[in-house]
């Protein structure tokens, strides 16, 4: 099986690129954004023909049981500054790309195959809603408009339903698996997203190993 493992910036692609060395596992930066996400997701698609996807990574979280380097597996996936109106459609839902599902789900193999490693993992793994948009959230009024549209949101990224959708376009099964660097409304100067990667995010991402890992076994 033939994984490929999408992230935005060269902290994460430094913490990731070190934990695999298998040539069915590739790790790849995109650069941030949507835009760069679905450049990146294309070309691994193109380049390296993948078996999966994996947005890895960090993302902010949301929610009162949610904490910092806690894991959210994205069920389902929307952006959060996506709204094409109603003048042609009006059934077009917010955050959702006119012709295009309201929200990207998640591959149910993977999915099934996360909530399986779940259950007797020694981290905490939230299911649900990760949105995307072009926005570092780094006030509270930010976030609180994001809920505002998203209430159940549990992740808000930058770039992983970019990813969703490009691989829903190719038909390439398709996950979300972060890393909560920081709590918005808990914030109110980025400070924890700073501290996330001065003090704890040296073993954050071997849960995405193990993860990665169990996907691998299980083709054996």
């Amino acid at each position: 099986m033939k994984i490929g493992i999408i992230v935005a910036m060269d902290k994460e692609l430094q913490q990731l690129q070190s934990l695999f060395n298998s040539e069915n596992v590739m790790v790849r930066k995109c650069g941030i954004g949507k835009v760069n996400a679905a450049l990146g997701a294309q070309q691994m698609i193109n380049e390296f023909h993948p078996d999966a996807i994996i947005s890895s990574g960090c993302a902010g979280g949301n929610g009162d049981d949610i904490n910092v380097q806690d894991i959210v597996v994205s069920a389902e996936l929307a952006y959060h500054d996506m709204y094409c109106g109603t003048a042609i459609d009006n059934t077009t839902q917010y955050g959702q790309v006119q012709g295009l599902p309201a929200r990207f789900k998640a591959d149910p193999w993977l999915l099934g195959k996360a909530q399986e490693l779940a259950t007797h993992a020694d981290f905490k793994t939230h299911f649900g809603l990760t949105v995307t948009g072009d926005w570092f959230v780094d006030t509270k009024e930010k976030m609180r408009e994001i809920i505002g549209h998203f209430p159940e949101a549990k992740a808000v990224d930058m770039e992983s339903c970019a990813i969703a959708q490009t691989c829903y376009l190719n038909k390439v099964p398709f996950i979300s698996f972060r890393v909560v660097s920081d709590i918005p409304l808990r914030d109110t100067d980025a400070s924890q997203y700073h501290n996330f990667w001065d003090t704890v995010a040296e073993h954050s991402f071997m849960t995405t190993k193990t993860f990665v890992e169990s996907l691998i076994k299980s083709e054996e």
